[in-house]
């Protein structure tokens, strides 16, 4: 009965919380009740209208700097978020930072990381509390707990953002900032979801693709009694048909936590969530007996996810990423979003939770995992557990410009850079299927770039017949496969700083940001530090 009743409330997108006095093997506390996506913000009495030169929404490390920098240039600035946080996934979770080329990360995203300390391991409180005082130090006001409900538009122009709560924001332009693409989305901005064809641009890396990483090692078997197809699949397997090598569809890479780990004696056991179904593991039981317990390593190739102190990410053939479970996020409404993130939280707590105590697993195994748990000192409103789902890929934006692979091979050049990327091509899985009866991942891919790229400004800005006061540092206008490239947290500082220049500049030109003069906004950016062109270094001498 009481399970069951938990079982409806993570149905329902609710959160229990137990703290029973003595943990045993098989109960262990859940986390916190505040770890929510969506919480209702009470409505305001009375409704305040927010005014502003320059709006940002969105709590992303881009609207950080996007707003810092328009102060800085003397325009007034807020930031609204969601939530109670600002700094997204950097402050999020993710502090193993993706770097690619270290000397192409100029501006406020190099001052960030020499003010953390560091550029890769620093402590995800520390990245909020620099970010913090970064905007602090600006001026910037953060305003919490707003929820877009709709954009007002003035012919081509944003006139107005209402938020749920009955507030009003107002500004002569604005940023978003979100993971998601939510702000231009309400604006009708074009945009896209999924995959393009690799058609569509003239790719190669983009659509259905069937690589080896991140992959079964070797067969296994997908349906519940082996060998017979009758008997259904294992759960987490698609019998969908995967489509055809390069074919667009409407997938998304996949999600996770990116969860804080110690081996400290006061770290917190890993939680035994609302709901728990060891069936969901079955085909990760399955992979892992069929060899050995020596021949897995824990943040190897073979996975099955990452333990090491700090920052873990997704790891092998069956791991934290919930591969399938993300499809209607982008476009899904606030309490959808809060369903597939309360089924997210449920499937990567279940997992570890299954590695420690399931008796499918090998004891050696077990201990492994049993001998790590979250940092104390982390999350803690949240039991130890992020706040942030890593959205890997939301809505990206079809502007006058659309980067592709093509760019980040290098294969074509755009002439009005706004910041440099230089990570690869990285893409997560999308769909698990069967191919001749055994499952396979598809989707993943890690392609290098062979030097940084500009990232063009046409790309962050809308076209003018939509939209003409709005900049997109976060969902810029790419393909799937190049956003692979572009979707690193060093970058979104760079683009929410030149986004809050162009921002400001187009202010003082009284102008819509696609007729700002490109030389005026290069000027600025290269005097305030950014790096807009890559040279390579010199040889070393002999």
């Amino acid at each position: 009965m009481v399970r069951t009743l938990l079982a409806l409330l993570v149905g329902l997108g609710a959160m229990a919380w137990f703290s029973p006095s003595s943990p045993s093997q098989d109960q262990v506390p859940t986390t916190s009740k505040n770890l929510r996506y969506y919480t209702p913000s009470p409505k305001a009495d009375p409704p305040r209208t927010i005014k502003a030169d320059v709006v940002a929404y969105g709590g992303s490390p881009a609207g950080v700097t996007a707003t810092i920098q328009a102060k800085r240039m003397g325009k007034s600035a807020v930031l609204i978020v969601t939530g109670k946080h600002v700094g997204g996934l950097t402050s999020g979770g993710l502090t193993a930072t993706d770097v690619g080329n270290r000397g192409a990360i100029g501006g406020m995203a190099n001052e960030f990381y020499q003010r953390v300390g560091q550029l890769r391991g620093f402590r995800p409180s520390e990245a909020e509390k620099t970010f913090r005082a970064m905007l602090a130090d600006a001026g910037v006001e953060i305003i919490e707990q707003h929820w877009l409900s709709e954009v007002v538009m003035d012919g081509k122009r944003i006139k107005a953002l209402k938020f749920e709560n009955g507030n009003t924001a107002e500004g002569l332009m604005y940023i978003d900032a979100t993971y998601e693409g939510d702000l231009f989305a309400k604006a009708k901005v074009s945009y896209h979801v999924g995959r393009e064809s690799n058609a569509t641009y003239g790719e190669t890396l983009n659509g259905v693709q069937f690589r080896d990483k991140h992959n079964f090692l070797f067969p296994v078997d997908p349906y519940k009694i082996p060998g017979d197809p009758k008997s259904g699949l294992l759960w987490g397997i698609s019998p969908a048909d995967p489509g055809k090598p390069g074919e667009g569809d409407r997938k998304v890479q996949a999600y996770n936590f990116r969860v804080f780990l110690t081996q400290a004696p006061d770290r917190l056991p890993f939680p035994r969530p609302p709901g728990y179904d060891p069936k969901r593991y079955e085909l990760l039981a399955r992979y892992l007996n069929a060899k050995d317990p020596s021949f897995w390593k824990f943040g190897a190739p073979s996975g099955p996810f990452q333990l090491k102190e700090g920052d873990c990410n997704n790891d092998g053939a069956f791991s934290t990423d919930y591969i399938g479970g993300n499809y209607d996020w982008p476009e899904g409404d606030y309490q959808t979003r809060e369903r597939i993130f309360q089924d997210h939280v449920n499937y990567q707590q279940g997992l570890k939770y299954f590695m420690c105590h399931d008796p499918s697993v090998h004891p050696k195994l077990r201990e492994q995992v049993k001998a790590w748990g979250l940092h104390p000192k982390e999350f803690v409103e949240t039991g130890g557990w992020p706040h942030q789902l890593y959205i890997r890929e939301g809505r990206r934006m079809i502007a006058d410009y659309v980067m592709t692979e093509h760019d980040c091979l290098s294969k074509r050049k755009a002439d009005d850079s706004v910041g440099l990327a230089s990570y690869n091509m990285d893409s997560h899985n999308c769909q698990r299927v069967v191919i001749n009866g055994q499952v396979r991942n598809e989707g993943d891919v890690q392609v290098r770039c062979p030097m940084p790229y500009p990232i063009s400004y046409r790309s962050i800005r809308p076209k003018k017949t939509e939209c003409e006061n709005l900049l997109v540092p976060v969902c810029v206008s790419a393909s799937h496969i190049a956003y692979g490239s572009i979707r690193m947290e060093p970058v979104f500082m760079i683009l929410g700083q030149s986004a809050g220049t162009a921002a400001a500049l187009a202010i003082d030109g009284k102008v819509a940001v696609q007729d700002l003069d490109y030389a005026r906004l290069r000027e600025r950016l290269l005097a305030d530090g950014q790096i807009l062109e890559w040279k390579e270094p010199p040889p070393k001498a002999k």
